[in-house]
């Protein structure tokens, strides 16, 4: 799966922040420990303070085990 990685400090940042009016960030971490968001929250961003994670770049997302 596709997404964004965040640093830590990022991931931080942008937790349950409005990226568009009614929706929030959801960072969440994945198998190596990595922080991730996803296409929509990117893709649908208006919020002025955070128009920088449209230049994240595409990473690999690996899903924990559970």
């Amino acid at each position: 799966m596709i997404g964004y990685k965040l640093l830590i400090e990022q991931a931080e940042l942008l937790n349950g922040q409005q990226f568009t009016t009614g929706s929030f960030f959801n960072p969440v971490m994945d198998k190596n420990g990595d922080y991730f968001i996803f296409e929509v929250e990117v893709n649908f961003c208006t919020n002025n303070d955070f128009l920088w994670v449209k230049q994240l770049i595409e990473s690999e997302y690996i899903k924990p085990v559970e």
